[in-house]
């Protein structure tokens, strides 16, 4: 599918999370043009994100976050070996509904191919990925629900730079998204490059904040330490969205690290 990325409407006005109708987030269209097949974008995520989770023992981290999981499963299927409780936390109605359908009632067929990739890479992982997936939980709620240091490791992939156009706002989720971790819990998310606001099958135009890496480095470098950003190259098998890339990041939260959060 080609087409020309949108162009915000005419407004002159910055448009922040807030003005966006999250709860009819268009989720059939979106998984039917990001995840019915493996992408060579989501192997990069996978294969970077399933080398973090490798560094874990089994069930050694008691409570992790996926920052507005909406209702995309990979990542919750890779957090399923290291982590005994996932909080997937998402204020999409609709991605929450779908997200409990899959949880309560098995998968859509086209996540196995997922799985298989996610289990081939981290053998940690239960054999069967309803295993994996009974340890999530699904939380409706945003950023700026998250408790300071409840978690030992948290994930965000394409949310902060894809919910506003404000830059201080990109920044705010991003800072949330850093404290929700215990001092010395690890970071690990992924961004669109450079992706203007987009457009999801013919519905309206959803905000974002083009960011690159100087961006991100101007974000977490104060807030952060270990800080790794790697970048995968334009995923031309996607539709337009108008960006450039991908960009994997990997930190931790300063300070002495704590005992594991008992969840």
């Amino acid at each position: 599918m080609d087409r020309t990325p949108p162009s915000p409407p005419p407004t002159g006005r910055i448009r922040r999370n807030r003005d966006a109708d999250w709860n009819a987030w268009p989720v059939d269209d979106y998984l039917a043009e990001n995840y019915r097949r493996l992408h060579p974008c989501d192997i990069g995520v996978i294969r970077h994100h399933a080398a973090v989770y490798r560094r874990f023992p089994p069930g050694s981290l008691a409570r992790t976050l996926e920052l507005g999981a909406g209702p995309n499963l990979y990542p919750l299927m890779l957090a399923g070996a290291a982590s005994r409780r996932i909080d997937a936390v998402e204020p999409s109605a609709a991605s929450v509904r779908y997200l409990r359908e899959q949880l309560d009632h098995g998968i859509d067929d086209s996540w196995r191919p997922f799985y298989a990739l996610c289990r081939s890479l981290d053998p940690a992982l239960p054999a069967e990925y309803a295993e994996a997936l009974r340890r999530v939980r699904v939380v409706r709620g945003t950023a700026d629900d998250l408790a300071p240091g409840a978690y030992d490791l948290a994930s965000m992939n394409f949310v902060a730079e894809s919910v506003t156009e404000d830059f201080g706002e990109f920044t705010a989720v991003c800072d949330a998204f850093v404290r929700a971790v215990r001092p010395g819990g690890t970071l690990l998310a992924a961004f669109m490059e450079r992706m203007p606001s987009y457009r999801i099958g013919t519905g309206p135009v959803w905000p974002a904040c083009p960011v690159d890496e100087t961006a991100l480095r101007a974000v977490f470098v104060p807030r952060t330490t270990g800080l790794r950003v790697t970048r995968l190259a334009k995923d031309r098998t996607l539709p337009e969205y108008g960006d450039t890339g991908v960009l994997l990041l990997t930190a931790e939260r300063p300070g002495t690290p704590a005992p594991p959060v008992q969840g």
